[in-house]
């Protein structure tokens, strides 16, 4: 029997103290690294990720001015909430944990905010256990380094084998009910030292399922960590660059005039469609939702459906736009072919790319609308059509 699909939340620790890193500069998960507090890098990765669902983040008591102006950046999908968290890290994480309670929530990732480079690699690896069964897994990586057991006065008393000794990282992943009803047992039973999420679920006899972790989802632990963190971004960061392609046709039959790229332009025929049939929008609006793997406008706005009869399709324009920027894109440049016969564009040309610019909301000269007849040839050299073909360029968060 196929294993249904996990709802899953994500559950950030963002509570500690991080002595170890240094007070004068404040907590380490607010530090800057290539140019942003480390949380925010972290929630960036979790929602660049289409299978989080909800965002929890447990906080410090004392970092809500902190909190504050970080969360000013957070992408606004998906959902992100802040809880106070508890005097440990494991209360932290029981905050966290019943925050999610009364949703739809069936399985719960518990990361240290302190581990912002995640991939959506090890995301998918985790999630693809849950689907075959697994109630609780666990990234690892083999311990490399030669382990020495101390004796008294600093000597040494001998090596320890590194055979079946693994590293554990976050994300741990678990069955949302059973490592939320652990995590209350263990408050219950008065026990506090659990080191991390998966010893709570080896406590309560919960199989954890070890897959492959990812070297370089480093904890920032010491200030020399973040130092290195932020040279790894600044100096080596490569630009995430997307671009997508969009292509469109919409036939011409009697009527008063065309909408293209939003502006009405007077003319012996109208396009035909079940919304305003603007072409050229629409062949953008696929462009963009191709730089991030979103389908088509179909899938967004079916034709199927009345309520988009006659809609100006700057909303599936808007609409598109914000998908993109919910998954951390910013839109750098939108380009779009006319090929008619008529009516003529040039006319209308810098009206056509102020409303882009304004439906997009960016500059001017990050718009362009290009326009050229295809002599004759074919329904559209026939005047039986308008085509349109779009480029969009989206620059989304950078990968090491």
């Amino acid at each position: 029997m196929t294993e249904p699909e996990p709802k899953i939340g994500i559950l950030i620790v963002a509570a500690g103290r991080g002595e170890r890193a240094g007070q004068a500069d404040g907590p380490k998960q607010y530090r800057q690294i290539g140019g942003a507090p480390v949380l925010l890098h972290t929630v960036n990765a979790f929602a660049r990720w289409p299978h989080s669902s909800a965002i929890v983040i447990a906080i410090h008591a004392d970092d809500a001015r902190l909190y504050d102006a970080c969360a000013m950046d957070f992408p606004a999908a998906p959902r992100i909430a802040a809880v106070t968290g508890g005097a440990t890290r494991q209360a932290s994480v029981l905050k966290g944990l019943e925050a999610f309670e009364g949703t739809d929530v069936t399985h719960v990732m518990i990361h240290d905010a302190v581990r912002p480079f995640l991939s959506t690699r090890l995301l998918d690896l985790i999630r693809e256990a849950h689907v075959g069964g697994e109630c609780a897994v666990l990234p690892v990586t083999p311990v490399a380094d030669t382990l020495k057991r101390g004796a008294a006065s600093n000597f040494c008393d001998g090596t320890v084998s590194r055979a079946g000794l693994f590293a554990a990282q976050t994300p741990q992943s678990f069955d949302f009910g059973l490592i939320l009803d652990g995590h209350r047992a263990a408050e219950a039973s008065g026990r506090s030292d659990f080191t991390d999420d998966a010893s709570i679920a080896e406590w309560r006899d919960i199989p954890v399922k070890l897959v492959e972790g990812d070297a370089a989802n480093v904890k920032l632990t010491l200030k020399r960590d973040i130092e290195l963190a932020d040279e790894k971004l600044r100096g080596t960061m490569i630009p995430d660059i997307r671009t997508g392609n969009g292509y469109d046709v919409h036939q011409l039959v009697e009527g008063d005039g065309v909408t293209l790229c939003g502006i009405k332009i007077p003319h012996t025929h109208k396009l035909k469609g079940h919304s305003d049939a603007d072409v050229a929008l629409h062949a953008l609006t696929d462009a963009l939702l191709a730089t991030c793997g979103a389908g088509d406008i179909g899938d967004h706005f079916p034709p199927s459906d009345p309520q988009w009869k006659g809609a100006a399709s700057r909303i599936f324009l808007e609409h598109a736009a914000k998908i993109v920027r919910d998954r951390g894109g910013r839109i750098m440049n939108a380009d779009i072919s006319l090929i008619a016969e008529a009516p003529k564009i040039g006319p209308h040309r810098e009206s056509m790319r102020r409303m882009l610019a304004e439906m997009l909301d960016i500059e001017l000269d990050r718009c362009s609308v290009k326009a050229t007849t295809n002599e004759k040839i074919g329904f559209v050299g026939r005047g039986e059509g308008i085509a349109a073909i779009a480029t969009a360029t989206v620059a989304f968060g950078g990968r090491q």
